[in-house]
């Protein structure tokens, strides 16, 4: 399947009107003059994009939502842009330029052998630097899979889905689909909520997950290493103890 082909799929799974397409090539001087901080990151770009594409712009007038504005941030226009990655591109890196460069949160997928991902990242006013945006964590799908929780996810992308009060909710709720997606990789089941309340125990049990899980991988590395059996019992019975905690912490995906 062509590259564009595999990018209008999940363009469509977003469910915007037709009002909201733009269909226009990015070329790649202008996000190197514009998101490449260093000669570094202007060969990243160079070296690993092969296409950019703007599908989309979600604004007041092409989806009939209002926009957002508080001292923290200003959401005009919601961007869904399409990278096609070259093989061997820094794709984490190529991501986080590519947020950083265009001033208006984006809806970002990126197409690479491993397949299709998207990402998002929330934006807002530089504290020191008049004028200047921001960007905040990046929430990102990792590879989209024919795995049934990954297809329920792409099904759920519908912008009739998602909480319509402003652009700053649309994008959210985009966001918490995202975080939906890793707890159901985890539980075995999607389902996507716009609760805060369960949104914020989701989100602490996933970084408690995450952060348990790298603490067992070093255990792990050290108890194979380890020569000394006394030793190796303490580290397994700490392994142990990290997995009780993960199983708790799966209740609150």
């Amino acid at each position: 399947m062509t590259a564009r082909a595999d990018f209008e799929n999940l363009v469509q799974a977003l469910g915007l009107p037709s009002e909201a397409r733009v269909e226009m090539r990015v070329p790649k001087k202008l996000l190197i003059e514009q998101g490449a901080p260093t000669a570094a990151d202007k060969r990243v770009i160079g070296d690993g994009i092969e296409e950019l594409q703007w599908f989309a712009a979600c604004k007041p007038t092409t989806i009939g939502v209002p926009d957002y504005r508080d001292e923290v941030r200003e959401y005009l226009e919601i961007a869904v842009v399409g990278c096609d990655l070259r093989p061997g591109a820094k794709a984490q890196r190529l991501t986080e330029l590519i947020h950083r460069a265009i001033p208006y949160p984006v809806i970002l997928v990126t197409r690479d052998p491993g397949g299709l991902a998207l990402s998002l990242a929330h934006k807002r006013w530089a504290e020191r630097e008049a004028g200047k945006i921001v960007i905040e964590d990046v929430e990102s799908t990792g590879p989209l899979t024919k795995a049934v929780v990954d297809q329920a996810f792409i099904h759920d992308l519908s912008l009739a889905n998602l909480p319509r009060r402003s652009l700053l909710t649309v994008y959210q709720g985009w966001i918490t689909r995202v975080q939906a997606l890793h707890a159901a990789r985890l539980s075995g089941a999607y389902v996507a909520t716009d609760d805060q309340a369960v949104l914020d125990r989701r989100r602490a049990a996933l970084d408690t997950i995450s952060r348990l899980t790298r603490e067992g991988a070093t255990l792990r590395a050290k108890a194979t290493k380890e020569k000394q059996m006394n030793r190796r019992v303490d580290l397994n019975l700490q392994i142990q103890r990290l997995e009780a905690a993960i199983a708790v912490a799966r209740k609150d995906l």
